[in-house]
């Protein structure tokens, strides 16, 4: 028995020793890294508005997804995800169901829906949608809030972020904001 005990007292020492290191030491190092040289981004990028009696209050982070669906709002992906495969029955069924939500919210648009706005995203919390998208529903937005859609698509332009680099991922269109500078808050 004792030479059982003194064979297992290293791993249990070493276990201790690396479980300290990697999972305090480490984490804390890296997190008061982030915090200093990134606290944006650390901290969730969070935005914070002024609201119009003078309080500040969180609007929401920059990088999930916010459920916006009514019509003077440039709506985004749809949420939640899925693991259906782009072929699948049950997938058509809800692109379909999809499509046929996007025609009811803005009849009067004839124009193909991008892709984007009737597929969710790998993550199901994407907070952009292509600038295809925020296109797409530029005239409505401005319908429904009494004015231009120069307006509309000055903000969306605003907000639009381009590729990294020029070569690098896709342009991409930040929901929450837009929404928030329409409200007049950004």
């Amino acid at each position: 028995m004792n030479t059982v005990l003194k064979e297992l007292r290293p791993a249990f020492v070493l276990f201790a020793a690396m479980t300290i290191l990697c999972g305090v030491v480490y984490t804390g190092v890296v997190t008061g890294i982030a915090r200093t040289l990134f606290s944006e981004k650390a901290n969730g990028s969070v935005i914070t508005v002024t609201m119009k009696d003078g309080t500040a209050r969180d609007a929401g982070s920059e990088l999930i997804a916010q459920d916006f669906s009514k019509p003077e709002y440039l709506i985004g992906r749809p949420l939640g995800a899925t693991n259906l495969s782009p072929t699948s029955d049950k997938e058509r069924v809800l692109v379909q169901e999809r499509i046929g939500r996007w025609h009811a919210l803005d009849a009067g648009n004839d124009r193909d829906i991008p892709a984007d706005l009737v597929t969710a995203s790998g993550s199901g919390v994407d907070p952009n949608v292509s600038p295809e998208a925020a296109e797409y529903q530029a005239g409505r937005i401005a319908r429904v809030r009494g004015t231009s859609e120069e307006h509309v698509r000055s903000i969306i332009e605003r907000y639009t972020k381009k590729r990294f680099l020029g070569i690098f991922g896709e342009p991409s269109v930040n929901v929450l904001k837009v929404n928030l500078a329409l409200d007049g808050y950004l």
